[in-house]
C-alpha cells in the first residue's frame, strides 16, 4: 500500500495475530462447533484478537502510524477459553483471564493512539477472538480448548473489505515485538 500517494481512508486496527500452530488448534476447536447453515466462518488467516480499532484513517498517515505505534512489548500467555455466542450472531472465543501484560499493552497502545490524534474506545477492554458471524443458531462444543498461546508480538492491520481468493479479509501492515518467534502452544 503506497501511503504517500493516497488520502483515501483505510480501516485500520491493532491486533494479536496467531501463527500456524495456534491457528491449527483454533481450527480444531472451530470444527467442533455445530454451525448453522447461514454462518460466515472466518478464515484461519483472519483470526486475531483486536487491541484497538481505529476505523477509517487516511492512507497518507500509514507510515506515521507504522513508526508511532511501536511500544515496549513483554511476551505473555493468553489462555483460551470459553466459547460464547454474542449478540448479533457472533461466535467468539474468550480468554480464561485478562493477562496483566495484555492489559498493559492495550493501555500503552491506547495512549500512543491518542498522542497520534486518534480516538480510542472508552469501554473496558474485552479481548476475544471471533470465529464466525451470522452464527446465532450455532452451538459451541461441550469441551473447551485447554491450551495457552505464547503471544510474541502484535500487528498494525488493515481490513480490505473483501475476501481474497483464499478467503482472507485482513492484511498485516506492520509487525511489532517478535511475532515470528516460535508459535508455541502450552497445555
Amino acid at each position: 500500500m503506497n501511503s504517500e500517494s493516497s488520502s483515501d481512508p483505510a480501516r485500520l486496527f491493532l491486533a494479536l495475530c496467531p501463527g500456524r500452530a495456534v491457528q491449527a488448534a483454533l481450527a480444531a476447536h472451530a470444527d467442533a462447533w455445530h454451525w448453522n447453515e447461514e454462518v460466515a466462518r472466518y478464515a484461519p488467516a483472519d483470526w486475531h484478537v483486536t487491541l484497538h480499532f481505529m476505523g477509517a484513517v487516511p492512507c497518507s498517515r500509514i507510515d506515521e502510524l507504522r513508526a508511532g505505534l511501536g511500544v515496549p512489548f513483554t511476551p505473555f500467555e493468553l489462555r483460551f477459553g470459553q466459547p460464547v455466542l454474542w449478540p448479533h450472531g457472533l461466535a467468539v472465543l474468550l480468554p480464561m483471564a485478562l493477562p496483566v501484560a495484555l492489559q498493559q499493552l492495550h493501555d500503552e497502545l491506547g495512549h500512543r493512539l491518542r498522542q497520534l490524534g486518534l480516538r480510542t474506545d472508552e469501554r473496558p477492554y474485552r479481548p476475544h477472538l471471533t470465529l464466525a458471524r451470522r452464527a446465532g443458531a450455532a452451538r459451541p462444543p461441550a469441551r473447551w480448548p485447554a491450551w495457552g498461546w505464547q503471544v510474541q508480538g502484535y500487528a498494525l492491520m488493515v481490513s480490505t473489505g473483501e475476501t481474497d481468493p483464499g478467503g482472507q479479509r485482513y492484511r498485516v501492515l506492520q509487525q511489532y515485538g517478535a511475532p515470528d518467534a516460535a508459535d508455541a502452544l502450552r497445555p
